[in-house]
């Protein structure tokens, strides 16, 4: 649908860049997680395709939760292998992962790895060059959740890697600390890599105010700044794990709709860019 001819931010066409399934009735967690997700943090790939219908979302990446699978890919792969050709996935693996099987979980619709430094700290991620070189080789990105001055820490990894590079929520800086913390600067000098690009998501996770998180305002458009349009992608989140207030998708897209009033730009964040950067 040409851009000129969008009349409401829900018929604008979307990609949701950072989004879980989540179905222990189906597959159970992994015995040794140390995060179990229920009640409304469940969220199933039936519930989901209803998400994705009412808000026009017309794919998603998928991103395997540390929470609830670890290591475990089965509800991720068979997430995608269901979709009908509208989902890829972020796999979580261990470091010392093989090229072949990482050739294989390609071939199932991966086109990442996530490494969560928030959880599993930077020594984690330090320890992964040789996956990440592997990754170079197949093109495989690194979804990266990082927080605080982390960025600033793998800052070097990340520009002699050759990795394509997704940083998840923002970076989750310290809002209290303002756009000239470190990590944060570090975050922003790495635009100039032309690989890496960042999801405009998860506010809840560095913000020191209830929805709708204005305190986030700085980061997001110093974000915008750096990386524009041509790097930043849109990102829900769902189902909200660990999230102190409720939330829903609607809001957080009216959210980019202020942020963004020009409809092309949003089509660029919403639209354009992830289906570049994940290849949709």
């Amino acid at each position: 649908m040409p851009v000129s001819l969008i009349v409401s931010l829900f018929d604008q066409p979307k990609i949701d860049s950072h989004c879980h399934i989540l179905d222990p009735a189906r597959f159970p967690y992994a015995p040794d997680v140390s995060y179990r997700p229920a009640g409304q943090e469940i969220g199933t790939l039936a519930q989901y395709r209803q998400v994705m219908d009412a808000y026009g979302i017309r794919h998603a990446l998928l991103v395997g939760p540390n929470s609830g699978y670890g290591l475990d890919n089965r509800c991720l792969l068979d997430a995608i292998a269901h979709g009908e050709g509208r989902f890829k996935g972020i796999a979580v693996v261990a470091n010392d992962t093989g090229r072949e099987e990482l050739q294989r979980l390609r071939d199932l619709g991966v086109v990442g790895l996530a490494f969560n430094a928030t959880v599993l700290g930077i020594k984690h991620c330090a320890n992964a060059e040789g996956l990440w070189r592997r990754m170079a080789e197949l093109d495989l990105v690194a979804s990266l959740q990082v927080e605080h001055d982390q960025p600033a820490a793998l800052r070097a990894q990340i520009e002699r890697s050759g990795v394509r590079v997704l940083i998840d929520h923002c970076g989750r800086p310290a809002a209290e600390r303002g756009v000239g913390q470190p990590g944060f600067r570090a975050l922003l000098a790495l635009a100039a890599t032309g690989r890496v690009a960042v999801k405009l998501s998860g506010y809840q996770k560095f913000s020191s105010l209830p929805p709708p998180h204005e305190d986030t305002r700085p980061f997001l458009d110093a974000l915008l700044d750096a990386f524009t349009t041509d790097a930043c992608l849109w990102a829900s989140d769902w189902p909200f794990l660990k999230a102190a207030q409720h939330l829903d998708i609607g809001p957080l897209l009216r959210q980019v709709e202020r942020w963004l009033p020009d409809a092309a730009d949003r089509n660029k964040v919403l639209w354009e860019t992830p289906r570049h950067w994940l290849g949709f």
